[in-house]
């Protein structure tokens, strides 16, 4: 029996206890963004860097200017072996609104649907405590079987990804020489549908930012002065209906520089995987794309940025009526960035299309409301990505899908401009987890297979 059989077999033999475990972590309310949690967090830290130890890793709580960092390492295993990095993140969002959970958030509850599947529901079940925990069951099951891993392996959990990682750069930079890795594992993406694996080689770019009109110094009575005077709602929701063209294109000058049209063979691929976009659209009560025309949904989700008004605050919203002309009013925006564009051209390009659309007297203030980051493409002749798509394929018996992802992962971008490497994203959640959401779950086939998966890959990445 080879190595990586031996392996499964022990993944097999444990499944309830790997099951167990991930439970036990789920109870944890670790959210980062409540301070009421704090000690929560630390506890979720403590408890991942205890499991880590017990398997043999040499693993450390790390204390940052937040939430603390989880960091562990296997050793050396072999001249040309690679070293990987796997990264993960055990804070979770916060569980409200708590009245539209079937059962308590944190909970977990194991349960098998009306259409029979099994799944776990908890928050935290896929993003990302369920992922994560699918890379530290397989490392426990090689070290079971082989008394080490067959690559030499760091591993980092994170405790703010879910309020913005403010610590993680700083970390990454003070710890370069530690976490420096051929290349950094994420799981936190999904597969293709719950039979067919994937392999995120996409991910857009994210800029916020928060634009405020100010017109009269007060708020003023809207018959005393209305029609004379500027009202800044009208004046916002003029410039940002400006943003798009009737076609759905951008408008804002140099936008689209850095954007390239997708290759022909990646939209043939694309193409064939049966994506329904009624289907898509209409699970959320939609029914036409509302996109650039001539581009396809996928094309739009994956490769195509987007410029999104996400909150807009002006003036009275109470009950009733209040005739008032506000003296301000705001707009929260998140451009979805793709290619090479620059996330710091683009807050400007937005900026400067804002001002040039002032009426006289009206001025415009601006706050950066979150980070920025840039798209992350990774190339399809990369020899990890190889590796792990064939891991795949063992596994589920069909080929990995090589998809984009239409939401953004900072950490990659980190990872590439602070330690020089490209990530590997494989993930196993679904598309119905509801993360982020009351009832979030995850199957618990995608827990099966996301441990058996990563034993595959650590194989595959081992051989030279």
């Amino acid at each position: 029996m080879s190595d990586v059989e031996a392996v499964l077999g022990a993944i097999e033999e444990d499944f309830e206890a790997s099951l167990a475990r991930w439970m036990e972590l789920l109870r944890i309310p670790s959210v980062s963004t409540d301070p009421q949690h704090k000690s929560d967090c630390r506890r979720a830290a403590q408890w991942l860097a205890d499991e880590l130890s017990d398997i043999g890793f040499e693993a450390q709580l790390r204390d940052t200017a937040g939430h603390p960092m989880v960091t562990a390492h296997s050793g050396p295993a072999g001249a040309e072996a690679p070293r990987v990095l796997f990264y993960g993140h055990y804070d979770v969002q916060p569980a409200d609104p708590l009245d539209k959970w079937t059962t308590p958030p944190f909970d977990p509850v194991r349960r098998k649907d009306s259409d029979g599947v099994e799944r776990i529901y908890a928050r935290g079940a896929a993003d990302d405590k369920g992922q994560l925990m699918t890379f530290v069951e397989a490392a426990r099951a090689w070290v079971k079987v082989n008394g080490r891993l067959p690559v030499e392996t760091t591993m980092l959990f994170e405790g703010e990804e879910e309020s913005g990682s403010p610590s993680l750069v700083p970390f990454l930079k003070a710890n370069r020489k530690a976490l420096k890795a051929d290349v950094a594992l994420v799981c936190d993406t999904s597969m293709w549908d719950e039979r067919t694996p994937a392999i995120t080689t996409r991910l857009r770019g994210l800029v916020h930012d928060e634009v405020t009109i100010i017109g009269p110094g007060i708020d003023l009575h809207s018959g005393l002065y209305g029609g004379a005077a500027w009202n800044p709602i009208r004046v916002l929701a003029r410039i940002l209906a400006d943003v798009h063209d009737k076609n759905g294109k951008i408008a804002i000058p140099g936008f689209y520089q850095g954007v390239k049209d997708l290759p022909k063979a990646t939209r043939e691929q694309w193409s064939q995987l049966g994506f329904s976009e009624r289907k898509f659209l209409g699970q959320v009560g939609l029914t036409t794309p509302a996109g650039e025309a001539g581009r396809s949904v996928l094309e739009q989700l994956w490769a195509r940025p987007t410029a999104e008004v996400n909150g807009i605050i002006a003036g009275y919203t109470g009950p009733g009526t209040k005739t008032v002309i506000p003296s301000r009013a705001s707009a929260k925006i998140t451009f979805r960035l793709v290619g090479k564009q620059d996330p710091v051209k683009i807050r400007k390009g937005f900026r400067d299309f804002v001002k040039a659309r002032l009426p006289k007297g009206v001025t415009a203030k601006f706050e950066v409301s979150g980070g920025a980051s840039p798209a992350m493409e990774l190339a399809e002749d990369n020899p990890f990505l190889a590796r792990a798509a064939g891991a795949l394929k063992a596994e589920f018996g069909r080929p990995a899908v090589l998809m984009g992802s239409g939401g953004s992962i900072p950490v990659v971008g980190s990872f590439k401009d602070v330690l020089g490497m490209d990530s590997l994203l494989v993930g196993f959640g679904l598309n119905d987890d509801a993360i982020h959401s009351p009832n979030e779950k995850y199957n618990l086939s995608s827990f099966h297979h996301g441990i058996r998966s990563w034993a595959r890959i650590l194989a595959n990445l081992a051989r030279t």
